[in-house]
């Protein structure tokens, strides 16, 4: 007789806690950044956005769920508190951070069943909760200068483009940050998304520990370059040029750290592709003729949705590498 148990059936060391590790590891670049140019605000937003996510799927599991072995071990509640800081203003209330974790934790995670059950994103659709509630609040952002916060307030890049060319300017009228600003991060903007480099030193951690593959990232943030660059060719006046357009906004944050959660992404490899080009694509669209001047959001949440579609298409054979 033979005991068959439930899948997976491939042993290896790697466990989830250990690749939720790596994630946060990876993210430390662009925290220390965040903090360094919003100071103590940036880190005091992130410890209530990880300690009420770590509270509300506690709560949930303990009380709810009736589970002893609590979810909370797998350290993937902390992820999505600091992933949804990242997308948070620095000058967020801190009460509206909360409302935002129990929306991602309670709503987009624990309502499915846990991780691994989770359709979208959780700290995505917390971002996109607050943004939708809270518009006001949730696109203030603190004008930083060489590094540092005057207290004001100013639009981000994205922003900027998309308020001028409303107002009838073309993007030479404009004065848009240098892309050297643009890729250190001497912009305003969400807490995580500002520093291109930061976030470049994470993706190459995770990809070096191989707990990505490199399949979303070069397929959204290609698919970005291609279709800014097609627009930027056809008009230049009303296009940003396509480094702009990678270095702005969530586009590295969203490519690295949101579009590969494991949980809302495709399985193959040819479907991590095909997600990561509609991501790019949506994104594009979404900035340069959406109601928002940011798109990643957005279209990340979009193709979590036909996840399941794309693995029924691109099905795996059992002991299939690909």
């Amino acid at each position: 007789m033979l005991t068959v148990s439930p899948s997976p059936h491939y042993q290896s060391e790697t466990s989830t806690t250990k690749l939720m590790c790596n994630v946060l590891i990876a993210l430390v670049p662009a925290l220390i950044f965040s903090v360094y140019v919003f100071g103590f605000s940036a880190l005091l937003l992130t410890l209530v956005s990880v300690a009420s996510c770590l509270l509300f799927e506690f709560v949930i599991d303990k009380w709810l769920f009736k589970n002893q072995n609590y979810s909370i071990k797998d350290c993937s509640a902390i992820i999505t508190g600091v992933l949804l800081s990242f997308n948070l203003p620095n000058s967020l209330p801190l009460w509206m951070v909360v409302i935002g974790c129990l929306i991602a934790i309670g709503v987009a995670k624990m309502s499915f069943g846990g991780l691994g059950c989770n359709i979208f994103n959780p700290a995505l659709v917390g971002r996109v909760f607050l943004l939708i509630s809270f518009p006001a609040d949730m696109t203030t952002w603190s004008k930083v200068s060489e590094y540092t916060v005057d207290g004001t307030t100013g639009a981000t890049p994205l922003g900027m483009v998309k308020e001028g060319i409303m107002s009838g300017k073309t993007i030479a009228d404009l004065s848009l940050p240098s892309t050297t600003d643009l890729f250190i991060g001497n912009i305003g903007g969400s807490l995580g998304e500002i520093s291109v480099i930061a976030l470049i030193i994470g993706g190459i951690y995770l990809l070096c520990t191989k707990t990505i593959t490199w399949h979303i990232p070069v397929s959204v943030l290609g698919s970005i370059a291609v279709f800014s660059c097609i627009l930027y060719l056809a008009n230049p006046e009303l296009n940003a040029n396509p480094i702009f357009h990678l270095c702005t906004g969530g586009a590295m944050l969203g490519a690295i750290f949101m579009a590969t959660d494991y949980a809302t992404s495709p399985m193959t490899s040819f479907g991590k592709i095909i997600f990561g080009i509609g991501i790019g694509v949506l994104t594009v669209i979404i900035r340069r003729f959406g109601a928002y001047p940011e798109g990643m959001s957005f279209a990340i949440l979009i193709m979590n949705a036909l996840v399941p579609l794309i693995n029924k298409i691109q099905h795996r054979r059992y002991g299939s590498k690909n």
